[in-house]
C-alpha cells in the first residue's frame, strides 16, 4: 500500500507523473482495497517482480522517464536490473546510496552515505560515494557541503583501516580527485556533529562539530546509524541511489508514505538539476 500511495500522492502534489510497472491485476486489486485511484496513470503489465524491474529500466533507457522508484519488490531485484552490463543504467561512476535526513535538534540537513548499497567499499569506491553525495547536495541547492569521514576515533592509526582511508580521502580532495565539498577525517561521530565534543578534543576545522555529510566506513555502520536516527531520534529520512543514468528512489518496504514523498521530492530536485546542467546535444 505505502509504495502505491507514495507514488500517487507524489503525483497529487505535483512532484511527478508515475508510470506504474508490475503485475497489473495485483496492482489494481491493491489500489481498490486501499481506495487509491490509479486511473490517471499509465499501467504497464508484467508477469512478476523481476520482469517489472527489467521493464522499468527499459522505460528509462527509452527516455520515457527521468526517475526510477522502487515499489514493493526487493532491492536486489531492482538493482540487478539497474546494474546489468548490457541493459542496465550504469555509468562510469560507482552506484551508491544516500539517506537525506531531517534530525530533530540538529541544525543541518544530514546526509549519510553509503548505508544501503556498498557493503565494504575500498578507497576508490569511497571516492565515488563521496562525490555522488556532494553532487546531490550541491545539485538540490544546499551549497558547498561539509563532509565528515567517520571512524571510531579522530586520529590516524594502522589498527583501524578506516582512519587511513579517511586521511587519504582528505588528501585526494586537496589534489582535486574529489571536488565540490570541504572534507575532514577521520572524525568520530560525536566530534563530527557536536561543536563542544570537537572543542574538547581540540579539533579545529570547518567540518568538525557541524558536518552535513557523514561518510561511514561500511554499510553495517551506516545502516545502524541511519536506523538509530530514524527510530530513536525520530528523524525523517529520504533515500536515493546515485551514480546511475537517473536518480533512483530507494526506500524500505517498511517506510511510510511521508518517507516516500520526501524521497520523491529529493529525486525530482536532483533530476531537474541534472537536466539543467546536461550538455546541449547537436551543438
Amino acid at each position: 500500500e505505502a509504495s502505491l500511495r507514495g507514488a500517487v500522492e507524489a503525483a497529487e502534489n505535483g512532484l511527478m507523473r508515475p508510470i506504474l510497472v508490475g503485475p497489473a491485476e495485483k496492482i489494481r486489486t491493491a489500489a481498490k482495497a486501499h481506495a487509491i485511484d490509479i486511473s490517471p496513470f499509465e499501467l504497464v503489465d508484467t508477469p512478476h517482480s523481476d520482469a517489472a524491474a527489467a521493464k522499468a529500466v527499459e522505460i528509462i533507457r527509452e527516455g520515457r522517464a527521468d526517475l526510477l522508484m522502487k515499489g514493493s519488490l526487493h532491492t536486489d531485484e531492482l538493482m540487478r536490473a539497474v546494474t546489468s552490463s548490457t541493459t542496465g543504467l550504469r555509468t562510469a561512476r560507482r552506484i551508491s546510496h544516500v539517506f537525506v535526513m531531517d534530525v530533530p535538534n540538529y541544525a543541518e540537513t544530514l546526509f549519510i552515505t553509503d548505508a544501503a548499497i556498498n557493503i565494504a567499499p575500498d578507497l576508490d569506491a569511497k571516492r565515488d560515494i563521496i562525490q555522488n553525495a556532494i553532487d546531490l547536495f550541491t545539485g538540490i541547492g544546499l551549497g558547498t557541503p561539509r563532509v565528515a569521514i567517520l571512524s571510531a576515533v579522530e586520529t590516524v592509526t594502522l589498527k583501524i583501516p578506516s582512519t587511513i582511508d579517511a586521511a587519504a580521502l582528505c588528501k585526494m580532495a586537496e589534489r582535486g580527485q574529489i571536488t565540490g565539498g570541504i572534507l575532514d577525517g577521520p572524525l568520530a561521530f560525536d566530534n563530527a556533529i557536536d561543536p563542544e565534543a570537537a572543542r574538547i578534543k581540540g579539533i579545529h576545522s570547518e567540518v568538525a562539530g557541524r558536518a552535513q555529510i557523514l561518510v561511514v566506513p561500511n554499510l553495517e555502520a551506516g545502516n545502524m546509524l541511519a536506523k538509530n536516527l530514524t527510530f530513536l531520534a525520530r528523524a525523517d529520512a529520504a533515500g536515493i541511489v546515485l551514480g546511475a543514468r537517473v536518480p533512483i528512489i530507494l526506500t524500505s518496504r517498511a517506510d511510510n508514505v511521508r518517507a516516500r514523498l520526501a524521497s520523491c521530492a529529493v529525486g525530482v530536485l536532483f533530476a531537474e538539476a541534472r537536466r539543467r546542467t546536461a550538455p546541449i546535444q547537436g551543438g
